[in-house]
């Protein structure tokens, strides 16, 4: 009879064990896709920005190698990305295969410009920035004007600060829910060992000599939880890579790392700190208040 009990009450805990670590996986496994929604979201803000092109329109007449040494001079400005010589010769060819048709032959001279497309970096793709830098730019004697869309970057700049907002408001709420429900299910599981803990207490156990294992098991779950939200998060990531090749572009291993340590991290600190407050509980408890 007595390895009956046994034998059940392992098998109770087991169980209890088992549902808290699946718990504590789903709701980090939710709270990390989050966190690759966030660094997909950055990422993708930061590639539109750096795709938002400026067209140094260079004066007729102008030798390549002064173009040249305009070239390498943007190059060097703290602000620019990249740059990208398109002369005539090419730009013709561009808006011939755009527009179906050569109009060199049909005007008999070929009337665009040489251009440096100029690709800004990210933090400087702002209409502020892009005044101070054209400002400079326009002093250079060989620089006929410098075209960007206003209108355009102050839309794309709006838009991306908007739903920046957005997405980190329900993120907070969302950390919050996570946290909440990890705590939630660590104390039901505590709860189910509450007699055994005053049991502990009464035969003479320290606080710290109970709750030490509790906090082991707290601390494993969490990490345990926490590294099968990761495989999740992988699986998730390939799947949605296979789905949608694009998304390569936004692909950064470091911060999506950042995010996997950082969903393991909550695991195990949620999962420790709710164990401990909940063990602390129950050992301030009277015998005759674990009944209700």
């Amino acid at each position: 009879m007595e390895e009956f009990e046994r034998s059940t009450s392992s098998g109770k805990t087991k169980t209890i064990y088992v549902s808290t670590v699946i718990s504590i996986a789903l709701v980090l496994l939710m709270t990390g896709l989050l966190g690759l929604i966030l660094v997909h979201a950055k990422n993708l803000s930061k590639y539109v920005k750096e795709n938002i092109v400026l067209n140094i329109i260079v004066n007729e007449g102008a030798k390549e190698v002064d173009v040249n040494a305009l070239q390498k001079q943007l190059d060097a400005n703290p602000y620019v990305l990249k740059t990208q010589y398109v002369s005539k010769e090419l730009a013709a060819r561009n808006l011939t295969k755009d527009l179906g048709e050569d109009f060199v032959d049909f005007l008999g001279y070929n009337p665009l410009l040489s251009s440096i497309d100029v690709y800004l970096k990210a933090d400087y793709a702002n209409n502020a920035s892009i005044q101070t830098f054209t400002a400079t730019i326009n002093k250079n004697p060989l620089v006929k004007e410098v075209v960007y869309q206003k209108s355009l970057i102050d839309m794309v700049n709006q838009n991306i600060k908007g739903i920046g907002l957005v997405i980190l408001a329900f993120a907070s709420i969302l950390l919050i829910i996570a946290v909440a429900l990890i705590n939630n299910t660590i104390r039901l599981a505590i709860y189910s060992q509450r007699f055994l803990i005053k049991s502990m207490q009464l035969v003479g156990a320290t606080k710290n000599f109970i709750r030490m294992p509790f906090l082991t098991y707290g601390v494993l779950h969490g990490l345990i939880g926490g590294l099968i939200a990761v495989i999740l998060l992988l699986l998730t990531l390939y799947f949605a890579q296979q789905q949608v090749p694009e998304m390569i572009i936004l692909r950064d291993w470091f911060e999506f790392s950042l995010v996997f340590i950082g969903v393991v991290g909550i695991g195990v600190l949620i999962s420790g700190l709710s164990t401990y407050f909940a063990v602390s509980k129950f050992l301030r408890l009277k015998i005759y208040d674990l009944y209700k």
